[in-house]
């Protein structure tokens, strides 16, 4: 048996319609891939219904906002599914996304191709979002700027990086703030930082929840080996920035040589 395609397309209220070429089943399933060695938890059901020349049509509206993570499309004919290939993708609102504002909780939504060829939606959820625009290595500092995505930048904004598995090892810098309130940018240049992974936040303001540096508005789902950096020699060593598999900014710090 052929396995049945499902093209899709997102519109500027985040909808995606997923359309087959026939009405064959009656609904999609959308699936939250569980963590390795968990049961599946989150389900969501789309009705299937007839379109154009014999065409099947479900549409994922821009409610109910899906939790963060990876969601597997299948195909439901009765009690049965059947995960579904890619068809078309018509991403392009998505590509100038980080240059529209956004609202809390930002929800983001961006159906892409598995690595072993089957349709699935990427999904990010947080309560605000720091937008990275530009990452720059000149020399031996690393500049980076970006936009802030449901909050402001007042007095007292600061960036931080903090170092994965370095029991609180903390940095902070503080950002030039532009005038918006909202567009930051910030340089690394310290030849102190500890060996190890740097994850890269904002705090807005003294005592608020840090935010972390992402890029997530635009139509690329798995950006890791995607966009890559150099490394910035500083000293010692050589601090790389790069792209985590949740599309999160961070540091890796390495011996020079």
């Amino acid at each position: 048996m052929t396995t049945p395609r499902a093209g899709c397309a997102v519109d500027a209220q985040g909808r995606i319609t997923f359309e087959l070429p026939s009405v064959h089943g009656h609904g999609l399933l959308l699936r939250l891939r569980p963590k390795k060695g968990m049961p599946e938890e989150t389900l969501h059901v789309l009705d299937l219904k007839p379109a154009d020349e014999g065409r099947g049509r479900a549409v994922l509206g821009a409610d109910p906002v899906l939790a963060e993570g990876r969601w597997d499309v299948y195909l439901l004919d009765g009690s049965e599914r059947t995960r579904l290939r890619p068809g078309p993708r018509d991403l392009r609102v998505l590509v100038d996304g980080h240059l529209r504002d956004r609202h809390a909780p930002l929800a983001v939504r961006v159906p892409y191709v598995t690595k072993d060829g089957f349709l699935a939606v990427r999904t990010w959820l947080r309560p605000a979002h720091a937008e990275v625009d530009r990452v720059d290595v000149t020399g031996g500092a690393l500049t980076v700027s970006a936009r802030l995505h449901g909050a402001s930048l007042p007095a007292g904004a600061e960036v931080r990086l903090r170092l994965r598995r370095g029991e609180g090892t903390v940095r902070t810098l503080q950002p030039l703030v532009a005038e918006d309130g909202r567009s930051f940018s910030f340089t690394v240049a310290d030849e102190t930082l500890d060996i190890g992974i740097w994850d890269m936040f904002v705090r807005p303001a003294p005592g608020a929840p840090m935010i972390r540096l992402a890029r997530l508005l635009d139509d690329v789902a798995d950006r890791k080996n995607v966009f890559v950096y150099p490394g910035a020699p500083a000293g010692g060593i050589v601090v790389r920035p790069y792209y985590t598999v949740d599309n999160d900014l961070s540091l890796e710090v390495k011996q020079a040589g």
